[in-house]
């Protein structure tokens, strides 16, 4: 058994039942140490005897041994009752006694002056605490005639039950050791060993004489008992008639010790043989332990002894550890941000269906294979199944943590303000009316698809800057990203429509990021308006108006007419008051990737927002696998500036390649820069190696179809803007169906390329470009290798042209049509025809072609 374990089994705490094992001489290092069998029978006799004295169990047992073990060395070495009996079988001319007889003497001492103290017919009380005194010789004489009856009255008398002994009171601490040695007895007397302490006396060298002397036990007298030197001894309990008192045996419960003393000295010698050899390897034990610390220093033999019997060794523990680490490995599972069902089921080796059936029923979340999962949902689902979820943090992302600048640097910024709410609801118009310009007249459909920054100086100076997030579904992504880096949210809401589903998520995510909300109530122009209605349904979703007594500012607008807006920007700016937004212009630059698109004349171009310090030309950055030197500043209206400073949108130009968006960017030194770079783009090559291809060749689709089994629809997918690819991905994953499953090989940013057709030739896949067109190159090999490119500007036109194609890829549907019944009349049977059939139609028609 384990420290831990006996510490569980006797309710006391480790800690404490390590002390006391140590003051036991027994070897442990923590409460993890293997305990043998015979110290933990040793250590239950100690924790016994506590008990029976009447110190209670738990922790007040432990105290007591504990002091016990700490009065001397002879209360840490406790042979049993047998071994004394094998002690007191030595002769008084034995001058080569060894160190085991002197433990058994000591035990015997011990045991008997607990039975003296405990006063049951043995020693007075005054004898018990006063220093031992060595007056045998003057009552030798007196001793001499033996009296056997008394003898076996007193010895049963001795042998009764123990039971009244647990209300005795507690026995007291140890008499101290005498620092002289004492005179030895005039008779009896063992010779002095050569080299040893002062002469010992056993049991046995005393046994003729309190056979002598048992009369006198009777008749009252109470000679002074014998002094021990030896750190060893102790005070030998006598009974009144001078005689020692035999060990104590009902407290140990060695089986050997049953009843022997019940009987005349004839039996006492038989017990003796029978229970000679019984306990002879913890008499070895005893002896060796002593030898040891007789020989030399006591810390080499137990350090020995404690490596073979404390526990396993460090090359045992090394081994555990290692099996540990590589168990939690096994179970840990390192995600991204964002991830779908159909990503997750791979990571973890298990069916989609599987993910989906646990996210209903244990977490009550409606889910499909191709739904994007934010980090906190995909924990609880990977905890369903036993794993661990582990964010993936990017390699050098500490060096965008934002370093605490001082007060005294802190200067007010401008508010970050995100204009948010269901598609056709007037965001980009609510926008357009503040910019005095028309952005809808870009947007294809008349539907924002981007995220647009905007810098807007007001006509008192002030500033604010304005993030414009899409409304539809496809959208999210972007809308949770414009809602990470922003101040404040707007949310516009049409008066004439209430609350709808994206109103509902964009709720969400103003609360998610933790950033106040402005309601603006749009459309309040137009006859079937009803603003009331609007602010009632908010409350529904947690957002109380001030209107309603909450803390949440609204303002009745009209994009169209300019109704409200002055009010509108008036509690912008005085929730921007209250947030006492505050920033260090004289720092390196960090910002956020808000989009980031391809450039035919430009090359890559990143929409950067500016959080803390200011970006100049010419600066050092890297922002997710890119590191580059700023080559140009431009604003939202694509005009050169030099700098930009906390809380400004720019765009950036001279990055080697298209970061993602959502990415942090942060300006460093250029040699940091291109590692950290280097380093991303290395452990983004051994990701996709772990990762296992999920590619279907074209040749593998027939045959997918013959064996019944579900048909993939692999899409390339390329795009002007990284935020629109990945809307327009997830939009199209979520299309799949039982029989074919969506699946985007694919997706980047930039024109259709030679290399987009080769892959979608290898994997059977359709190119779609968004806002983008094929080079002639890429045509050609097209036209040649046979691949389908399809190019759009809006996503609803996508969606419903990959519906139609998977559309075509389904299994036809058999069904029968019932085209009219008939009555067989008469059969003829015609040579080389066969037979025919004479029928009355009865109910609608016989087609020449139909099936009867």
């Amino acid at each position: 058994m384990r420290v831990y374990e006996v510490a569980q089994e006797f309710n006391v705490t480790s800690e404490a039942l390590v002390h006391l094992l140590r003051e036991m001489d027994i070897p442990v290092r923590s409460h993890m140490t293997q305990l043998a069998d015979e110290h933990v029978a040793r250590l239950r006799t100690v924790l016994e005897r506590e008990r029976r004295l009447g110190h209670g169990t738990g922790e007040k047992a432990i105290e007591a041994a504990i002091g016990d073990a700490a009065a001397g060395p002879r209360r840490r070495r406790r042979p049993r009752a047998d071994q004394v009996d094998s002690a007191e079988e030595g002769t008084e001319d034995d001058s080569t006694a060894s160190p085991t007889a002197d433990a058994a003497e000591a035990l015997a001492a011990e045991a008997a002056s607990e039975a003296a103290e405990r006063g049951a017919e043995l020693v007075t009380g005054e004898a018990a605490p006063a220093p031992p005194v060595a007056e045998e010789t003057s009552e030798a004489p007196a001793r001499k005639e033996p009296a056997p009856p008394p003898l076996r009255r007193v010895e049963r008398e001795e042998q009764r039950p123990a039971a009244p002994q647990r209300a005795m009171p507690p026995r007291p601490t140890s008499p101290p050791r005498p620092t002289s040695p004492p005179p030895q007895r005039a008779s009896g007397g063992a010779p002095q060993r050569p080299g040893s302490a002062p002469p010992r006396h056993s049991d046995s060298t005393t046994r003729p004489d309190d056979r002598a002397q048992r009369p006198a036990a009777r008749s009252g007298e109470a000679p002074p008992r014998p002094a021990r030197p030896s750190e060893s001894s102790g005070p030998t309990p006598v009974r009144r008639g001078g005689a020692p008192v035999p060990p104590r045996r009902d407290s140990r419960p060695a089986p050997a010790s049953g009843g022997g003393a019940a009987a005349g000295p004839g039996r006492k010698k038989k017990d003796r043989k029978k229970r000679k050899g019984v306990d002879q390897d913890a008499v070895d034990e005893m002896f060796k332990k002593t030898m040891a610390a007789m020989d030399g220093p006591a810390s080499s033999g137990r350090r020995r002894r404690g490596r073979r019997d404390a526990g396993p060794s460090a090359h045992e523990r090394r081994e555990e550890e290692r099996a540990r680490i590589r168990q939690v490995e096994a179970t840990t599972v390192r995600v991204n941000e964002f991830l779908t069902v159909a990503e997750i089921a791979e990571l973890i080796d298990i069916t989609p269906s599987q993910i989906i059936s646990s996210a209903f029923k244990n977490l009550g979340l409606m889910v499909t294979i191709n739904q994007r999962l934010d980090f906190d949902q995909i924990e609880l689902l990977l905890e369903e199944f036993g794993f661990q979820a582990l964010r993936e943090e990017e390699y050098g992302e500490e060096v965008e943590e934002v370093v605490k600048d001082i007060e005294a640097d802190l200067m007010p910024r401008p508010p970050v303000v995100t204009v948010m709410g269901h598609v056709d609801h007037g965001k980009t118009s609510l926008l357009d009316h503040i910019r005095k310009t028309n952005v809808i007249a870009g947007e294809s459909g008349g539907i924002t698809q981007h995220i647009g920054a905007y810098h807007v100086q007001l006509e008192d100076g002030r500033s604010i800057a304005f993030l414009d997030t899409p409304g539809h579904a496809a959208f999210t992504a972007m809308r949770a990203r414009g809602a990470e880096v922003t101040d404040i949210v707007i949310l516009v809401v049409a008066a004439d429509d209430s609350v709808m589903p994206q109103t509902i998520e964009a709720i969400s995510h103003a609360k998610n990021a933790g950033v106040p909300i402005i309601v603006a109530v749009n459309k309040v122009d137009l006859p079937a308006a009803n603003p009331m209605k609007v602010k009632q349904d908010l409350l529904q979703h947690g957002v109380v108006l001030e209107d309603f007594g909450g803390d949440v500012m609204s303002a009745d607008v009209s994009a169209k007419q300019g109704m409200g807006m002055d009010d509108l920007l008036e509690k912008v700016l005085l929730q921007a008051e209250i947030l006492e937004l505050r920033a260090n212009p004289n720092r390196e630059a960090h910002g956020v990737v808000i989009e980031a698109q391809l450039d035919v004349g430009k090359g890559p171009i990143a929409t950067v927002l500016v959080t803390n310090g200011t970006l100049r030309v010419g600066d050092h950055v890297v922002t997710g696998l890119y590191s580059g030197r700023i080559r140009a500043l431009l604003d939202e209206r694509g005009k050169i500036v030099d700098s930009a400073g906390p809380a400004t949108p720019v765009q950036i130009l001279g990055l080697p390649g298209v970061p993602g968006a959502g990415d942090h960017l942060v300006a460093m030194e250029a040699d940091r820069a291109t590692e950290i770079a280097q380093t991303r783009q290395r452990l983004e090559r051994e990701k996709r190696m772990r990762i296992k291809s999920r590619g279907v060749k074209l040749t593998d689709l027939s045959k997918m179809l013959a064996r019944g089994e579900r048909v993939m629809l692999s899409l390339v997918i390329k795009g002007d803007v990284d935020g629109s690819v990945q809307a327009l991905s997830d939009s199209l994953e979520q299309l799949s169906t039982e029989e074919v499953r969506v699946q985007v090989i694919h997706r980047g940013v930039g024109a259709i390329n030679e290399s987009d057709v080769l892959l979608a030739s290898t994997a059977g896949a359709i190119v779609i470009g968004f806002h983008v067109r094929p080079s002639a190159e890429a045509r050609g090999v097209a036209e040649r290798e046979d691949v389908d490119i399809r190019l759009y500007s809006i996503i609803y036109e996508a969606v419903a042209e990959v519906r139609a194609a998977m559309e075509g890829l389904l299994s036809p549907e058999e069904r029968e049509v019932l085209l009219g019944t008939a009555e067989v009349r008469q059969i003829f049977k015609v040579p080389r025809v066969g037979t025919v059939a004479g029928c009355m139609v009865t109910h609608g028609e016989l087609q020449r072609k139909g099936r009867v």
